[in-house]
């Protein structure tokens, strides 16, 4: 289990020029660097390109849930630093099919989230797209991806497994599959209630998440509840084709991932519908207008993935110079 968060260690965090240096932070740091690679080599391995990721730009993803954007003075005009690169996936795999990216990305998380236990205002993130996928290929892609990373941990990572004392849940299939009124529903028997039609905040994901031992997606999430990017099921009006992977154990989101809207004039309409000015994002909507493929994608990020395979209480212990938000560090 995740276990209590405690509150992040300023002053450990001030000196983590030090910290790198202890023989458990090292551990971490190894298994960090093995699960990169057997992500490279699955991703490398089923055709997909990797490239380089954006670090800023006129626009990126607004869908923050509660951060805020990190902006710089780009020669005169103001430039995002990525809070996330989804702009950019839709653009590269109309050029390449399946693509992905190891994406650093910025963002300015409440002053809350300091004692979460997994949150961090600058983390990496890979980001996967492929052309001509629908969202249950991005699921079972999801899911196939990270019953890979877990058996290459439970085989060539057993030693660290046992100095962490950890036991690694995750390799059944299929993963289980709760619809997102199924996972409100589920919320509400356990007296949490979360209105429809909102993105589940993080402390009832975090609670879902203790509820199993294996990780499991909640998938179909209302309109509104998302970003502009994630398409309405035709079928289904109201309904996105997006989803997330849950880690069991109380250690919360893994993967967040969707079908693309890619119609010019339905992207426009969404826009519009969340305030958002469709000017903005010129490049974005010219491409648009100029015609891409359907695609579909999701992103995993790093730290929480070494955070869940070492059994690791916080975050920032996945990090070896963590940001925090509102603690000062290098």
């Amino acid at each position: 289990m995740a276990g209590p968060v405690r509150i992040p260690p300023a002053e450990a965090l001030q000196r983590s020029y030090l910290t790198v240096r202890d023989p458990r932070m090292q551990r971490v740091l190894r298994v960090q660097a093995a699960l990169g690679m057997t992500i490279r080599e699955y991703l490398n391995g089923h055709g997909f390109v990797e490239l380089l990721p954006p670090i800023i730009g006129p626009v990126a993803d607004p869908g923050l849930r509660g951060a805020k954007q990190a902006t710089i003075n780009f020669y005169g005009r103001e430039y995002k630093v990525m809070s996330s690169a989804i702009l950019y996936k839709q653009m590269m795999a109309a050029s390449l099919g399946k693509i992905y990216f190891f994406s650093p990305n910025v963002r300015l998380e409440p002053l809350e989230t300091a004692t979460t236990g997994r949150h961090l205002a600058e983390f990496v993130q890979v980001d996967i797209e492929e052309a001509g996928a629908t969202y249950e290929d991005a699921m079972a892609r999801a899911e196939d991806l990270v019953r890979t990373v877990i058996a290459h941990a439970r085989g060539a990572l057993g030693d660290d497994l046992v100095a962490f004392a950890r036991r690694l849940n995750g390799g059944s299939r299929p993963f289980r599959r709760l619809l997102y009124s199924e996972a409100v529903g589920l919320l509400k028997e356990h007296g949490r209630e979360v209105p429809y039609g909102v993105e589940i905040p993080w402390e009832h994901e975090e609670f879902l998440s203790t509820l199993f031992e294996e990780p499991f997606f909640i998938h179909d999430y209302p309109r509104g509840s998302r970003g502009f990017y994630d398409r309405e099921d035709p079928a289904k009006p109201g309904i996105l084709r997006d989803f997330d992977l849950l880690y069991p154990e109380g250690y919360g989101e893994a993967i967040s991932g969707a079908e693309r809207e890619h119609e010019y004039a339905k992207v426009i309409a969404r826009l519009r519908e969340t305030g958002e000015n469709p000017s903005k994002y010129g490049w974005y909507i010219d491409m648009l207008r100029e015609g891409i493929p359907p695609s579909s994608g999701f992103g995993i990020g790093i730290e929480r993935l070494t955070r869940y395979v070492c059994g690791l209480r916080s975050i920032w212990e996945a990090r070896p110079y963590p940001k925090v938000p509102g603690v000062f560090s290098p």
